[in-house]
């Protein structure tokens, strides 16, 4: 049995959906999606665990981002939602942007952080030459809209694999992107393009963590989460042949799995 709900956070309305009984699990999305990227795993997940699955600001029934913010206001929107479920700490679970939220929640707030799942995602900077080429795709955007880039949008979140296998399903997600809000996709894109680097601090961090990565993601390349992995004291990182950026949707079953086994242990 699921619940919805929404939270303000210094004016920003945080949407999320409980559902299931048990210690407390967060999800974050991946950038340009919403809280139903996890449909296919909040039904097992919530067998076990009170699964509490965020829209962050800026995406799903959450409010616009309306102005500048960094990942770390995104923390503090997720804080907002365990702080109105009356939860002290929680594993966090997130794919792309939703694992870098987590991975900052674990060094400012690691009262609050039990355990993290990080997929597809990194715990480094964006390096010039990426940050130009993302400024310049958003300053298309800005000016023709999200249909302007959405062959480029295709290929970095689904692999090849996945792509020729089921383009029905990708056809549906890029019908869902183009009706993102514009101005929000691109506040959300200068934070996720000014992202301050992890990587020296995670020896820091010693916390079970599980790592996943797609062998064919092109977003956010593999080789990002074995370094993130390598210096995690506490790790473990799984590679999914065959699968490319969001890994939720491409090989839900692996991943469910994945997270299902991580939990098992942990509790």
């Amino acid at each position: 049995m699921s619940s919805t709900g929404s939270v303000d956070n210094k004016g920003v309305r945080i949407a999320f959906e409980v559902t299931g009984e048990g210690p407390p699990l967060v999800l974050g999305h991946s950038f340009l999606c919403d809280r139903t990227m996890w449909q296919a795993q909040v039904p097992p997940l919530a067998a076990t665990h009170r699964v509490i699955n965020v829209d962050l600001r800026g995406h799903g029934s959450s409010s616009q981002a309306t102005g500048a913010c960094t990942l770390y206001d995104l923390v503090t929107d997720v804080e907002a939602v365990l702080d109105d479920l009356g939860v002290e700490r929680a594993v966090w679970a997130g794919l792309s942007i939703g694992g870098m939220v987590a991975l900052r929640a674990a060094l400012t707030k690691p009262g609050r952080v039990r355990g993290l799942i990080l997929l597809n995602t990194d715990a480094g900077p964006v390096n010039a030459l990426a940050r130009m080429k993302f400024a310049a795709l958003a300053s298309i955007v800005r000016l023709l809209g999200m249909r302007s880039v959405i062959r480029q949008v295709e290929l970095q979140m689904f692999g090849p694999t996945f792509r020729r296998n089921h383009p029905d399903v990708v056809a549906t997600w890029m019908d869902r992107f183009l009706e993102v809000d514009v101005p929000s996709v691109l506040r959300i894109n200068d934070a996720l393009n000014q992202r301050d680097d992890l990587l020296a601090r995670l020896p820091g961090v010693d916390l079970p963590a599980l790592v996943v990565a797609g062998t064919e993601d092109m977003a956010l390349t593999p080789d990002r989460s074995r370094r993130m992995a390598d210096v995690l004291p506490n790790a473990r990182l799984i590679e999914l042949a065959g699968c490319g950026h969001l890994s939720t949707v491409e090989q839900p079953e692996r991943v469910t799995d994945a997270m299902r086994e991580y939990l098992q242990a942990l509790d």
